[in-house]
């Protein structure tokens, strides 16, 4: 069967293969990362990455991993690492964008701060997984082919495999609406960027 990604890596799997690829799969909350391991938890070994500094105030950024510690309970075997976060990080890096429109030069340093991250962890546990890639393209409100082309440059950069996606296809982002509601998972209503509200 055919996995719903695309680009510079395409993956093949048989459902009975013994070893699964290992994926570390960068997630901004728990709707996205709920469509995306829809589609494509059987066929890997996952282990979500919450790194996001540009989730705002603190409050929301537990409110949006206790959602994500819901949706992962319902994927046998999906694994979850939460790396310090610091708030500073992510204001120093758009200073000078913060008027900047949604889907514009802000959020793309948004996305380069998140995706070297993911790729520079998986750089420094050498062995550990096979692939790296990102729930943000399950939304139909961001640039997949512009996280594509950010994460094959972190990839290269941090000498590891990006796997590039367009997770909202094969309905991963109605999936996504459909599971939250069914498990009662919270929604935000922004991106997690002050600036955004």
């Amino acid at each position: 069967m055919k996995l719903p990604v695309q680009g510079t890596v395409e993956y093949e799997m048989q459902k009975e293969s013994a070893a699964k690829p290992r994926l570390l799969l960068h997630a901004c909350c728990g709707p996205c990362a709920a469509g995306t391991l829809a589609n494509i938890a059987e066929f890997f070994d996952v282990t979500i990455y919450y790194y996001n500094p540009n989730i705002m105030p603190k409050e929301e950024f537990i409110r949006r991993l206790d959602a994500l510690k819901q949706v992962v309970a319902h994927f046998y075997g999906v694994k979850l690492i939460v790396p310090p976060q610091c708030e500073e990080d992510y204001i120093s890096l758009i200073k000078g964008l913060e008027t900047a429109p949604e889907g514009g030069a802000r959020c793309a340093k948004c996305f380069e701060m998140r995706l070297e991250n993911t790729a520079k962890y998986m750089s420094l546990h050498s062995g550990e997984y096979d692939f790296f890639a990102t729930t943000l393209t399950v939304s139909p409100m961001k640039n997949a082919a512009l996280i594509n082309e950010i994460g094959n440059a972190a990839a290269k950069a941090h000498g590891v495999t990006y796997l590039a996606s367009d997770f909202k296809k094969r309905d991963g982002y109605l999936k996504s609406t459909k599971l939250c509601k069914e498990w009662d998972i919270y929604r935000q209503h922004y991106c997690g960027c002050k600036f955004d509200i």
